[in-house]
């Protein structure tokens, strides 16, 4: 696979108002018959998200989520780990919030953590995190294996952008809520992160789980190519087409509602 280089995403975009408005309605839409096959069908899939502070993440998983069945789909904000946690190995949190049968399970920052944050800030040795790429491939390809899809996607957006959200966002006083010191420590970092997700990109972007990068310092045009992103994949060699409702159910339902029911 082609070396993925985050320089090479980081033009903008100015997406149209009313262009975005109908991509998302069909996006949606899509999304929605998606879902109802998953559900029908018994399959499951993983959105990891992964990105930059204030990259659009949040923004992008409202847009994910809005169409979709609440009972049959769950997100994840991944904080730091407690202690409770930090007794066991780094993977054993997630797998707590794996999706079952007909379910989606949607990451806001994933296990890939290990190689980011716990890389850069001297959480883990260097030897724990470096072999964190191989035993991140073996758990994504035993998933995969088992039937779930799993779909990476990273939001980069340059400095100049991220400066720009950051201050919006201490001005703002109910945006504050997503602002932070640690915002600003990680701000410090960035040359080490640029390694780090380069790295990543490198060794765990594999055949059946690619990362795709998204050029995010537009945020509309991002949520469209991530949303675009996601229902490709998952909706990749599926059978989008509902079956039939039952005789006896169509029966129960012209005598209580005393109408024809169109099949």
């Amino acid at each position: 696979m082609d070396r993925i280089k985050l320089a090479d995403f980081e033009h903008d975009g100015d997406l149209d108002r009313d262009i975005y408005e109908n991509e998302l309605k069909d996006l949606h839409h899509r999304l929605e018959l998606i879902q109802a096959a998953y559900i029908n069908q018994g399959r499951r899939a993983i959105v990891a998200v992964e990105g930059w502070d204030a990259a659009g993440k949040g923004g992008l998983i409202t847009r994910l989520t809005a169409p979709l069945d609440p009972r049959y789909c769950k997100v994840w904000s991944i904080a730091a780990p407690t202690q409770q946690e930090l007794d066991r190995h780094y993977m054993w949190r997630f797998w707590q919030k794996l999706p079952g049968k007909r379910e989606i399970g949607i990451f806001d920052r994933t296990w890939y953590g290990r190689v980011l944050v716990e890389r850069v800030d001297n959480f883990a040795s260097e030897p724990e995190w470096r072999r964190a790429y191989d035993e991140i491939n073996a758990f994504e390809a035993l998933h995969i294996a088992d039937g779930t899809r799993i779909v990476k996607l990273f939001l980069h957006i340059t400095q100049e952008e991220q400066d720009k959200r950051l201050k919006e966002r201490i001005e703002t006083p109910w945006k504050r809520w997503k602002t932070g010191a640690e915002d600003y420590h990680n701000r410090s970092q960035r040359e080490a992160y640029l390694d780090a997700y380069e790295e990543m990109f490198e060794r765990t972007s594999t055949p059946r789980a690619p990362w795709t990068v998204l050029a995010a310092n537009d945020k509309k045009t991002a949520r469209i190519t991530g949303l675009r992103a996601i229902a490709d994949a998952l909706g990749q060699g599926i059978d989008l087409a509902y079956p039939p409702a039952s005789a006896e159910l169509i029966k129960l339902a012209e005598a209580a509602l005393g109408t024809k029911i169109n099949r």
